[in-house]
């Protein structure tokens, strides 16, 4: 019974042993299959002529905007329109009392034909010829006077007449000579008083003339009329009150919205590549479309259907921000866009004829440097340095590092390295890129594009 049982002892272990050498061996077969290549999905780099977009941040400005203010003191006893209407060039706004400034345009009127009556009679020469009148007769007198003097001036040498005549003679013709000098002074005083006085009524004649027209200034302010085409706002003085007296009274404001104005600034840099641009634009005015229409999105980001043009550029760059003043004109024929709204202003500032192009996806950063894996001949991942310029919505575009046609890996870069031999499934570059698979949020949404993997599979193995 012994040896019985040592004999099925050693026939157990013996089965033992060669079932475990079995096990090895089928161990051994699977750890020699290699494992199947790392799935990634891949995008053709692309080189394309692309533009490059700026948005810069704006802010709508009514050009012109006008306060309308009273310019004389009085009561406001009309409002002539509805709060936030379309008012025109020349419609009547305001009225103010009347009254006071129509009586002093009736007293002006009344000074201006007293100055021209006065005039007439400064200008009447009566006076003037009876005082050259009276100078005349005085020279008479003395000419009579000198007659006398030399009639008995022999006659009383030869004694045939007293001393005494040609003594009253003599002192006669004296007499005679100091009239004619008073008539002469007197009708110097006669002209002169009359030119001064032409001079007093010609100046109280302009005088009265100018008060006319202050007052009919003054009369015209009482009504208040538009001076633009725009869109009034609030009334800030109800009618009933007394303005202008102290100072100008604001009653309302006037915004002219069509076309809008959208101030923004612009870097320096960019200014540099818009400049050619917006000089021929700001040359030809409005007499030709502009080189590169600009766009303008509000906060809604929805784009403004007409486009724009710029219309004013700053004289000088603010050393504080390095950027430039920009003020662009945008018809705004609904007039939905108003004065002070936030938006964008969107511009093409530049074109690159042939760009390569990479999608963002595939750029990596490492240690100050960008790279991507690229799927190599024999669809074996590389590790490429890039460099990267201007970002075009998903894209990159690559100054060195990549060549158009070369396959990009957007999807499972950290699953693979360089060297590694993946199965690269191709992807089109126009179709928005997913994001990568280490990603947590996004990795149910990867579920759907394991779908065609089998179809494409063959073209990533050639």
């Amino acid at each position: 019974m012994r040896r019985t049982i040592t004999r099925g002892v050693v026939i157990g272990l013996a089965g033992l042993a060669v079932l475990a050498a079995g096990c090895n061996r089928n161990q051994n077969a699977k750890a020699a299959a290699p494992p199947p290549p790392t799935e990634v999905i891949v995008v053709p780099v692309e080189q394309r002529t692309v533009s490059i977009v700026r948005d810069f941040t704006a802010r709508t400005e009514a050009v012109p905007t006008v306060e309308i203010r009273a310019r004389v003191a009085g009561i406001l006893e009309d409002v002539s329109f509805r709060e936030g209407a379309d008012v025109k060039k020349g419609q009547t706004l305001f009225i103010i009392q009347q009254a006071e400034y129509k009586a002093a345009l009736e007293t002006a009127k009344a000074q201006l034909a007293k100055a021209q009556a006065d005039l007439l009679r400064a200008k009447d020469t009566s006076i003037v010829e009876r005082v050259r009148a009276t100078l005349e007769q005085r020279k008479a007198d003395l000419g009579k006077a000198a007659q006398d003097v030399n009639r008995y001036k022999p006659l009383a040498e030869a004694r045939a007449i007293p001393q005494q005549d040609l003594d009253t003679s003599v002192a006669a013709e004296k007499v005679a000579a100091a009239g004619v000098d008073a008539a002469v002074a007197a009708l110097k005083d006669a002209e002169l008083a009359q030119r001064t006085q032409i001079q007093l009524s010609e100046a109280a004649v302009e005088a009265a003339n100018a008060s006319i027209i202050q007052a009919n200034l003054n009369l015209s302010y009482t009504t208040v009329t538009s001076p633009i085409d725009g869109i009034i706002g609030k009334l800030m003085v109800d009618r009933g009150n007394l303005v202008g007296k102290a100072e100008p009274t604001l009653l309302a404001t006037v915004s002219a919205v069509n076309p809008i104005y959208v101030d923004f600034s612009v870097a320096e840099g960019d200014y540099l590549k818009l400049a050619p641009r917006i000089s021929r634009d700001l040359v030809s005015g409005r007499s030709a479309p502009p080189q590169q229409p600009l766009e303008l999105l509000l906060t809604d980001d929805r784009p403004l259907p007409q486009k724009g043009r710029v219309s004013f550029v700053d004289r000088a760059v603010d050393p504080k921000t390095g950027t430039i003043g920009v003020r662009a004109e945008f018809a705004n024929p609904d007039q939905i866009i108003r004065p002070g709204q936030f938006g964008r202003v969107r511009g093409v500032i530049d074109q690159r004829p042939d760009a390569v192009l990479v999608p963002q996806l595939a750029v990596q950063e490492q240690q100050g440097s960008k790279t991507v894996l690229v799927v190599e001949a024999g669809d074996k991942i590389g590790l490429r340095p890039v460099k990267v310029d201007e970002r075009i919505g998903d894209f990159y575009i690559v100054t060195s590092g990549l060549k158009a046609g070369e396959r990009v890996v957007v999807e499972g870069v950290q699953r693979v390295r360089p060297g590694q031999l993946v199965k690269a499934v191709t992807k089109a570059a126009d179709q928005p890129a997913a994001m990568p698979v280490d990603k947590p949020a996004e990795k149910p949404a990867e579920k759907p594009a394991e779908k065609p993997t089998g179809k494409a599979a063959p073209k990533a193995g050639r």
